[in-house]
Protein backbone atom coordinates (compact mmCIF):
# COMPACT_ATOMS: atom_id res chain seq x y z
CA UNK A 1 0.00 0.00 0.00
CA UNK A 2 1.24 3.47 -0.88
CA UNK A 3 2.39 5.52 2.07
CA UNK A 4 -0.08 8.25 3.08
CA UNK A 5 1.10 11.87 3.09
CA UNK A 6 0.83 13.72 6.40
CA UNK A 7 1.46 17.46 6.65
CA UNK A 8 2.96 18.72 9.92
CA UNK A 9 2.34 22.46 10.34
CA UNK A 10 3.76 24.60 13.11
CA UNK A 11 3.39 28.18 14.27
CA UNK A 12 6.23 30.63 14.82
CA UNK A 13 6.36 30.40 18.60
CA UNK A 14 8.97 31.43 21.12
CA UNK A 15 12.02 29.24 20.52
CA UNK A 16 12.12 25.99 18.54
CA UNK A 17 9.67 23.91 20.57
CA UNK A 18 6.93 23.55 17.95
CA UNK A 19 9.36 22.87 15.12
CA UNK A 20 11.42 20.43 17.19
CA UNK A 21 8.32 18.38 18.01
CA UNK A 22 7.29 18.34 14.35
CA UNK A 23 10.79 17.19 13.41
CA UNK A 24 10.63 14.39 15.98
CA UNK A 25 7.26 13.30 14.58
CA UNK A 26 8.60 13.38 11.03
CA UNK A 27 11.48 11.09 12.02
CA UNK A 28 9.00 8.62 13.51
CA UNK A 29 6.71 8.86 10.47
CA UNK A 30 9.31 8.30 7.75
CA UNK A 31 9.03 4.50 7.88
CA UNK A 32 5.25 4.44 7.50
CA UNK A 33 4.25 7.71 5.80
CA UNK A 34 5.44 10.66 3.72
CA UNK A 35 5.75 13.56 6.19
CA UNK A 36 5.92 17.16 4.97
CA UNK A 37 6.76 19.98 7.38
CA UNK A 38 5.40 23.48 6.88
CA UNK A 39 6.23 26.22 9.33
CA UNK A 40 6.26 29.96 9.93
CA UNK A 41 9.45 29.55 11.98
CA UNK A 42 12.70 30.53 10.30
CA UNK A 43 14.33 27.47 11.86
CA UNK A 44 12.69 25.35 9.16
CA UNK A 45 15.74 26.21 7.06
CA UNK A 46 17.63 23.52 8.98
CA UNK A 47 15.17 20.71 8.31
CA UNK A 48 15.54 19.63 4.65
CA UNK A 49 19.30 19.08 4.81
CA UNK A 50 19.20 17.26 8.14
CA UNK A 51 16.11 15.10 7.65
CA UNK A 52 15.76 14.72 3.88
CA UNK A 53 12.09 15.63 4.25
CA UNK A 54 10.17 17.98 2.02
CA UNK A 55 9.44 21.31 3.69
CA UNK A 56 7.84 24.65 2.98
CA UNK A 57 8.35 27.94 4.74
CA UNK A 58 5.18 30.02 5.10
CA UNK A 59 5.70 33.65 6.13
CA UNK A 60 3.85 34.34 9.38
CA UNK A 61 1.56 37.26 10.02
CA UNK A 62 4.34 38.90 12.04
CA UNK A 63 6.32 39.44 8.82
CA UNK A 64 3.64 41.95 7.83
CA UNK A 65 4.04 41.15 4.15
CA UNK A 66 0.26 41.59 3.80
CA UNK A 67 -2.74 42.63 5.89
CA UNK A 68 -3.97 40.26 8.60
CA UNK A 69 -7.21 39.64 6.73
CA UNK A 70 -5.31 38.69 3.58
CA UNK A 71 -2.92 36.54 5.59
CA UNK A 72 -5.74 34.39 6.96
CA UNK A 73 -6.89 33.68 3.39
CA UNK A 74 -3.31 33.24 2.18
CA UNK A 75 -2.59 30.62 4.85
CA UNK A 76 -5.82 28.75 4.08
CA UNK A 77 -5.09 28.69 0.36
CA UNK A 78 -1.44 27.68 0.86
CA UNK A 79 -2.50 24.69 2.96
CA UNK A 80 -5.31 23.66 0.64
CA UNK A 81 -3.01 23.86 -2.39
CA UNK A 82 -0.39 21.71 -0.66
CA UNK A 83 -3.02 19.17 0.36
CA UNK A 84 -4.23 18.93 -3.23
CA UNK A 85 -0.69 18.70 -4.64
CA UNK A 86 0.41 15.93 -2.29
CA UNK A 87 -2.95 14.16 -1.76
CA UNK A 88 -2.39 14.56 1.98
CA UNK A 89 -4.89 12.81 4.23
CA UNK A 90 -3.97 14.46 7.53
CA UNK A 91 -2.92 17.96 8.54
CA UNK A 92 -1.50 18.46 12.04
CA UNK A 93 -0.96 21.81 13.70
CA UNK A 94 1.47 22.29 16.57
CA UNK A 95 0.91 25.67 18.19
CA UNK A 96 -0.96 27.42 20.96
CA UNK A 97 -3.62 28.97 18.75
CA UNK A 98 -4.83 27.19 15.59
CA UNK A 99 -4.87 30.09 13.14
CA UNK A 100 -8.15 30.93 11.40
CA UNK A 101 -6.49 29.89 8.13
CA UNK A 102 -5.74 26.41 9.49
CA UNK A 103 -9.30 25.88 10.65
CA UNK A 104 -10.67 27.38 7.41
CA UNK A 105 -8.62 24.84 5.43
CA UNK A 106 -10.35 22.03 7.32
CA UNK A 107 -13.76 23.60 6.84
CA UNK A 108 -13.12 24.09 3.10
CA UNK A 109 -12.04 20.47 2.64
CA UNK A 110 -14.17 18.22 4.86
CA UNK A 111 -12.22 15.16 3.66
CA UNK A 112 -9.11 16.53 5.37
CA UNK A 113 -8.44 15.27 8.87
CA UNK A 114 -7.17 18.00 11.21
CA UNK A 115 -5.14 17.19 14.34
CA UNK A 116 -4.11 19.68 17.00
CA UNK A 117 -0.85 18.76 18.73
CA UNK A 118 -1.59 20.81 21.84
CA UNK A 119 1.15 21.12 24.45
CA UNK A 120 0.02 21.41 28.08
CA UNK A 121 1.29 23.72 30.85
CA UNK A 122 -0.49 26.84 29.61
CA UNK A 123 -0.41 30.05 31.55
CA UNK A 124 -3.84 31.58 32.05
CA UNK A 125 -3.70 33.87 29.02
CA UNK A 126 -6.66 35.12 26.91
CA UNK A 127 -6.15 32.30 24.38
CA UNK A 128 -7.96 29.95 26.75
CA UNK A 129 -11.36 31.49 26.11
CA UNK A 130 -11.79 29.92 22.67
CA UNK A 131 -10.34 26.51 23.57
CA UNK A 132 -13.73 24.83 23.35
CA UNK A 133 -14.60 26.14 19.88
CA UNK A 134 -11.12 25.42 18.50
CA UNK A 135 -11.15 21.93 19.93
CA UNK A 136 -14.56 21.17 18.41
CA UNK A 137 -13.12 21.72 14.91
CA UNK A 138 -10.51 18.98 15.33
CA UNK A 139 -10.65 15.35 14.27
CA UNK A 140 -8.22 14.59 17.07
CA UNK A 141 -6.31 16.44 19.79
CA UNK A 142 -3.03 15.00 21.01
CA UNK A 143 -1.17 16.27 24.06
CA UNK A 144 2.56 15.49 24.03
CA UNK A 145 3.49 14.37 27.53
CA UNK A 146 5.45 16.67 29.82
CA UNK A 147 7.70 15.47 32.64
CA UNK A 148 6.25 18.31 34.75
CA UNK A 149 2.60 17.54 34.01
CA UNK A 150 1.88 17.10 37.74
CA UNK A 151 2.44 20.87 38.06
CA UNK A 152 0.02 21.72 35.25
CA UNK A 153 -2.90 23.75 36.60
CA UNK A 154 -3.56 25.68 33.39
CA UNK A 155 -6.69 25.77 31.23
CA UNK A 156 -5.91 22.56 29.31
CA UNK A 157 -5.20 20.48 32.43
CA UNK A 158 -8.85 19.76 33.22
CA UNK A 159 -10.04 19.15 29.66
CA UNK A 160 -10.89 15.61 28.59
CA UNK A 161 -10.65 16.09 24.82
CA UNK A 162 -6.98 15.15 24.23
CA UNK A 163 -5.09 11.88 23.98
CA UNK A 164 -2.04 12.02 26.25
CA UNK A 165 1.24 10.49 25.08
CA UNK A 166 4.78 10.15 26.40
CA UNK A 167 7.00 13.24 25.97
CA UNK A 168 8.23 14.04 22.46
CA UNK A 169 11.90 14.78 21.96
CA UNK A 170 14.55 14.92 19.26
CA UNK A 171 16.92 13.28 21.75
CA UNK A 172 17.18 9.55 21.16
CA UNK A 173 19.77 7.47 22.93
CA UNK A 174 20.32 5.38 19.81
CA UNK A 175 21.09 8.46 17.68
CA UNK A 176 23.09 10.47 20.21
CA UNK A 177 26.82 10.75 19.53
CA UNK A 178 29.36 9.72 22.11
CA UNK A 179 31.13 12.45 24.07
CA UNK A 180 34.21 12.15 21.87
CA UNK A 181 32.33 12.17 18.55
CA UNK A 182 30.06 15.03 19.63
CA UNK A 183 33.05 17.17 20.57
CA UNK A 184 34.69 16.39 17.24
CA UNK A 185 31.52 17.41 15.40
CA UNK A 186 31.43 20.73 17.26
CA UNK A 187 35.15 21.38 17.03
CA UNK A 188 35.67 21.34 20.81
CA UNK A 189 38.64 20.44 22.95
CA UNK A 190 38.26 16.86 24.13
CA UNK A 191 39.66 17.42 27.61
CA UNK A 192 38.35 20.78 28.78
CA UNK A 193 35.07 21.16 30.71
CA UNK A 194 32.28 22.47 28.47
CA UNK A 195 29.00 24.24 29.23
CA UNK A 196 26.12 24.79 26.81
CA UNK A 197 24.21 28.08 27.14
CA UNK A 198 20.78 28.34 25.47
CA UNK A 199 19.32 31.65 26.60
CA UNK A 200 17.78 34.31 24.41
CA UNK A 201 18.76 37.92 23.89
CA UNK A 202 16.66 40.94 22.99
CA UNK A 203 14.93 43.11 25.57
CA UNK A 204 16.97 44.48 28.45
CA UNK A 205 15.63 42.03 31.05
CA UNK A 206 16.47 39.06 28.83
CA UNK A 207 19.95 40.45 28.19
CA UNK A 208 20.51 40.92 31.92
CA UNK A 209 19.63 37.25 32.52
CA UNK A 210 22.26 36.24 29.98
CA UNK A 211 24.91 38.39 31.69
CA UNK A 212 23.98 37.05 35.14
CA UNK A 213 24.17 33.45 33.93
CA UNK A 214 27.53 33.89 32.21
CA UNK A 215 28.90 35.60 35.32
CA UNK A 216 28.25 32.42 37.26
CA UNK A 217 30.75 30.58 35.06
CA UNK A 218 33.69 32.83 35.97
CA UNK A 219 36.43 31.00 37.79
CA UNK A 220 35.70 27.58 36.28
CA UNK A 221 39.19 26.44 35.28
CA UNK A 222 39.84 25.77 31.56
CA UNK A 223 36.13 26.15 30.76
CA UNK A 224 34.88 26.45 27.19
CA UNK A 225 31.43 28.06 26.90
CA UNK A 226 29.29 27.11 23.92
CA UNK A 227 26.33 29.31 22.94
CA UNK A 228 23.69 28.85 20.26
CA UNK A 229 23.35 32.61 19.84
CA UNK A 230 25.93 35.38 20.11
CA UNK A 231 25.71 37.09 23.53
CA UNK A 232 25.27 40.64 22.22
CA UNK A 233 22.52 43.23 22.51
CA UNK A 234 20.73 44.85 19.57
CA UNK A 235 23.53 47.39 19.25
CA UNK A 236 26.21 44.70 19.09
CA UNK A 237 27.51 45.27 22.62
CA UNK A 238 28.69 42.14 24.38
CA UNK A 239 26.65 40.74 27.26
CA UNK A 240 29.47 38.48 28.45
CA UNK A 241 31.88 39.37 31.25
CA UNK A 242 35.59 39.33 30.51
CA UNK A 243 37.47 36.13 31.21
CA UNK A 244 35.33 33.52 29.42
CA UNK A 245 36.30 31.45 26.38
CA UNK A 246 33.15 31.72 24.25
CA UNK A 247 32.21 29.95 21.04
CA UNK A 248 28.94 30.22 19.09
CA UNK A 249 27.91 27.04 17.27
CA UNK A 250 25.09 26.11 14.90
CA UNK A 251 24.31 22.43 14.82
CA UNK A 252 21.01 20.74 14.05
CA UNK A 253 19.74 18.78 15.77
CA UNK A 254 21.62 19.83 18.87
CA UNK A 255 20.02 16.85 20.62
CA UNK A 256 22.46 14.54 18.84
CA UNK A 257 25.55 16.21 20.36
CA UNK A 258 24.38 16.85 23.93
CA UNK A 259 26.82 14.31 25.35
CA UNK A 260 29.56 16.82 24.52
CA UNK A 261 28.55 18.99 27.49
CA UNK A 262 29.36 18.77 31.18
CA UNK A 263 26.52 21.15 32.09
CA UNK A 264 23.85 23.36 30.58
CA UNK A 265 22.09 26.67 31.17
CA UNK A 266 18.76 26.88 29.39
CA UNK A 267 15.31 28.43 29.30
CA UNK A 268 12.67 26.03 30.65
CA UNK A 269 10.83 25.43 27.39
CA UNK A 270 9.37 22.06 26.44
CA UNK A 271 12.14 21.40 23.96
CA UNK A 272 15.08 22.20 26.26
CA UNK A 273 13.76 20.19 29.21
CA UNK A 274 12.92 17.10 27.15
CA UNK A 275 16.31 17.06 25.46
CA UNK A 276 18.76 18.05 28.20
CA UNK A 277 17.30 15.94 31.00
CA UNK A 278 17.00 12.67 29.02
CA UNK A 279 20.60 13.30 27.87
CA UNK A 280 21.52 13.54 31.59
CA UNK A 281 23.09 16.99 31.22
CA UNK A 282 23.25 18.76 34.64
CA UNK A 283 21.27 21.94 34.01
CA UNK A 284 20.25 25.27 35.50
CA UNK A 285 16.91 26.41 34.12
CA UNK A 286 16.20 30.15 33.78
CA UNK A 287 12.58 30.56 32.74
CA UNK A 288 11.24 32.79 30.03
CA UNK A 289 7.90 34.11 31.32
CA UNK A 290 6.72 35.48 27.96
CA UNK A 291 4.25 33.57 25.83
CA UNK A 292 1.72 30.97 26.90
CA UNK A 293 4.10 28.24 28.08
CA UNK A 294 4.23 28.04 31.89
CA UNK A 295 7.99 27.64 32.11
CA UNK A 296 8.09 28.53 35.80
CA UNK A 297 5.85 25.56 36.65
CA UNK A 298 8.11 23.26 34.64
CA UNK A 299 11.24 24.69 36.29
CA UNK A 300 9.79 24.25 39.78
CA UNK A 301 8.97 20.60 39.10
CA UNK A 302 12.49 19.92 37.79
CA UNK A 303 13.99 21.58 40.88
CA UNK A 304 11.59 20.11 43.46
CA UNK A 305 12.22 16.53 42.32
CA UNK A 306 15.98 16.94 41.93
CA UNK A 307 16.31 16.69 38.15
CA UNK A 308 17.75 20.20 37.65
CA UNK A 309 18.41 23.50 39.39
CA UNK A 310 15.92 26.36 39.08
CA UNK A 311 17.14 29.94 39.11
CA UNK A 312 14.70 32.70 40.04
CA UNK A 313 14.32 34.41 36.67
CA UNK A 314 13.55 37.74 38.37
CA UNK A 315 16.65 37.66 40.62
CA UNK A 316 19.96 38.16 38.81
CA UNK A 317 22.02 37.31 41.88
CA UNK A 318 20.16 34.02 42.24
CA UNK A 319 20.80 33.23 38.56
CA UNK A 320 24.53 33.79 39.07
CA UNK A 321 24.69 31.74 42.29
CA UNK A 322 22.71 28.82 40.83
CA UNK A 323 25.01 28.70 37.79
CA UNK A 324 28.05 28.80 40.10
CA UNK A 325 26.74 25.58 41.69
CA UNK A 326 27.38 23.76 38.41
CA UNK A 327 31.10 24.14 39.07
CA UNK A 328 30.77 21.55 41.84
CA UNK A 329 31.42 18.04 40.37
CA UNK A 330 29.33 16.42 43.13
CA UNK A 331 26.26 18.50 42.23
CA UNK A 332 26.69 17.72 38.54
CA UNK A 333 27.01 14.00 39.29
CA UNK A 334 23.88 14.05 41.47
CA UNK A 335 21.77 15.80 38.83
CA UNK A 336 22.99 13.55 36.03
CA UNK A 337 22.29 10.39 38.03
CA UNK A 338 18.78 11.58 38.91
CA UNK A 339 17.97 12.24 35.24
CA UNK A 340 18.72 8.58 34.48
CA UNK A 341 15.45 7.77 36.27
CA UNK A 342 13.33 9.56 33.65
CA UNK A 343 11.28 7.39 31.27
CA UNK A 344 11.97 7.21 27.54
CA UNK A 345 10.72 10.12 25.46
CA UNK A 346 8.84 7.87 23.03
CA UNK A 347 5.92 10.19 22.29
CA UNK A 348 7.00 10.73 18.69
CA UNK A 349 6.51 7.05 17.87
CA UNK A 350 3.17 6.97 19.69
CA UNK A 351 1.82 9.99 17.83
CA UNK A 352 3.13 8.71 14.48
CA UNK A 353 1.12 5.52 14.95
CA UNK A 354 -2.03 7.55 15.74
CA UNK A 355 -1.58 9.74 12.66
CA UNK A 356 -1.02 6.75 10.40
CA UNK A 357 -4.17 5.06 11.67
CA UNK A 358 -6.11 8.30 11.23
CA UNK A 359 -4.84 8.61 7.66
CA UNK A 360 -5.61 5.09 6.45
CA UNK A 361 -8.46 3.81 8.61
CA UNK A 362 -10.56 6.54 10.20
CA UNK A 363 -13.12 8.77 8.53
CA UNK A 364 -12.87 12.55 8.76
CA UNK A 365 -15.09 14.36 11.18
CA UNK A 366 -16.75 16.34 8.41
CA UNK A 367 -17.74 19.99 8.21
CA UNK A 368 -18.55 21.83 11.43
CA UNK A 369 -20.15 24.86 9.83
CA UNK A 370 -21.94 26.25 12.88
CA UNK A 371 -18.85 25.92 15.08
CA UNK A 372 -16.73 27.48 12.33
CA UNK A 373 -19.08 30.47 12.10
CA UNK A 374 -19.09 30.94 15.88
CA UNK A 375 -15.30 30.70 16.00
CA UNK A 376 -14.93 33.20 13.14
CA UNK A 377 -17.21 35.69 14.88
CA UNK A 378 -15.34 35.27 18.18
CA UNK A 379 -11.97 35.74 16.43
CA UNK A 380 -13.16 38.98 14.83
CA UNK A 381 -14.52 40.24 18.15
CA UNK A 382 -11.23 39.43 19.88
CA UNK A 383 -9.28 41.10 17.11
CA UNK A 384 -11.45 44.19 17.40
CA UNK A 385 -10.88 44.40 21.15
CA UNK A 386 -7.13 44.04 20.62
CA UNK A 387 -7.22 46.83 18.05
CA UNK A 388 -9.02 49.14 20.49
CA UNK A 389 -6.47 48.36 23.20
CA UNK A 390 -3.61 48.93 20.78
CA UNK A 391 -5.05 52.23 19.58
CA UNK A 392 -4.07 53.96 22.80
CA UNK A 393 -0.60 52.45 22.64
CA UNK A 394 -0.19 53.60 19.04
CA UNK A 395 -1.17 57.14 19.98
CA UNK A 396 1.44 57.17 22.72
CA UNK A 397 3.99 55.83 20.26
CA UNK A 398 3.14 58.53 17.71
CA UNK A 399 3.65 61.26 20.28
CA UNK A 400 6.94 59.67 21.31
CA UNK A 401 8.15 59.49 17.71
CA UNK A 402 7.23 63.14 17.11
CA UNK A 403 9.50 64.04 20.03
CA UNK A 404 12.11 61.39 19.13
CA UNK A 405 12.06 60.90 15.35
CA UNK A 406 13.97 58.07 13.76
CA UNK A 407 14.79 57.09 10.21
CA UNK A 408 12.17 54.77 8.74
CA UNK A 409 13.59 51.93 6.70
CA UNK A 410 11.61 49.80 4.27
CA UNK A 411 11.60 46.22 5.50
CA UNK A 412 10.30 44.66 2.26
CA UNK A 413 11.36 45.83 -1.16
CA UNK A 414 8.62 46.47 -3.71
CA UNK A 415 9.67 43.64 -5.99
CA UNK A 416 8.14 40.48 -7.34
CA UNK A 417 8.30 37.66 -4.81
CA UNK A 418 11.04 35.09 -5.19
CA UNK A 419 9.76 31.58 -5.91
CA UNK A 420 12.14 28.75 -5.12
CA UNK A 421 12.56 25.15 -3.97
CA UNK A 422 15.81 25.61 -2.07
CA UNK A 423 16.76 22.90 0.41
CA UNK A 424 20.12 23.96 1.85
CA UNK A 425 20.07 25.81 5.16
CA UNK A 426 22.39 28.59 3.96
CA UNK A 427 20.18 29.44 0.98
CA UNK A 428 16.96 29.18 2.96
CA UNK A 429 18.19 31.32 5.87
CA UNK A 430 19.23 34.08 3.47
CA UNK A 431 15.89 34.07 1.61
CA UNK A 432 13.72 33.77 4.74
CA UNK A 433 15.50 36.67 6.44
CA UNK A 434 15.79 38.72 3.26
CA UNK A 435 13.96 41.91 2.31
CA UNK A 436 12.15 40.40 -0.69
CA UNK A 437 9.02 38.30 -0.25
CA UNK A 438 9.94 34.63 -0.53
CA UNK A 439 7.54 31.96 -1.78
CA UNK A 440 8.99 28.59 -0.86
CA UNK A 441 7.82 25.57 -2.88
CA UNK A 442 8.35 21.93 -1.92
CA UNK A 443 10.89 20.09 -4.03
CA UNK A 444 9.48 18.05 -6.88
CA UNK A 445 6.33 20.16 -7.17
CA UNK A 446 4.21 20.02 -10.33
CA UNK A 447 3.73 22.86 -12.80
CA UNK A 448 0.07 22.97 -11.76
CA UNK A 449 1.09 23.59 -8.15
CA UNK A 450 3.57 26.27 -9.17
CA UNK A 451 0.84 28.07 -11.14
CA UNK A 452 -1.59 27.83 -8.22
CA UNK A 453 1.03 29.23 -5.87
CA UNK A 454 1.57 32.17 -8.19
CA UNK A 455 -2.18 32.85 -8.11
CA UNK A 456 -2.21 32.74 -4.32
CA UNK A 457 0.75 35.13 -4.14
CA UNK A 458 -0.88 37.56 -6.58
CA UNK A 459 -4.03 37.63 -4.44
CA UNK A 460 -1.99 38.30 -1.29
CA UNK A 461 0.56 40.82 -2.56
CA UNK A 462 -1.12 42.27 -5.63
CA UNK A 463 -0.27 41.62 -9.26
CA UNK A 464 3.37 41.13 -9.99
CA UNK A 465 5.35 43.87 -11.67
CA UNK A 466 5.97 43.59 -15.38
CA UNK A 467 9.62 42.87 -16.05
CA UNK A 468 10.88 44.69 -19.08
CA UNK A 469 12.71 42.58 -21.64
CA UNK A 470 15.77 44.04 -23.34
Amino acid sequence: MEKPTIILATSNGVGMGHLARASALAISLKEIANPIIVSMAGGIAEIPGFMDIRCEYIPGKDRMWMSREKWDIYLRDRLLALVEETNAKVLTFDGVVPYPGVIAAKNSNPNLKLVWVRRGLWQKKPQRYVLGLQSAMMDKIIEPGDVARAYDFGPTSTRKDAVLTSPVSLFRKADAMSREDARKALGLDQNRPTVLVQLGTGDSDVNEKMTAALSGLLGWKDLQVILTKAPVDKNGNTLAPDGLDLKVVRYFPLANVLHAFDAGICATGYNGVHELLPAQVPTVFVSNIRGTDDQEARAKWCNDFGFALRADQADHEDITSKVEMLQDPAIRARLSAKCAELPETSGGDEIAAMLYKLAVEEKPKGAQNLTFIRLTIQERLNRGLRNIANLGLRRIAIIYRILNPHIVTQMVRVENPIFGSQTTSSELHQLIKGDVRFEHIISGASDVYRKRREEIADAAYGKRLEVSKK
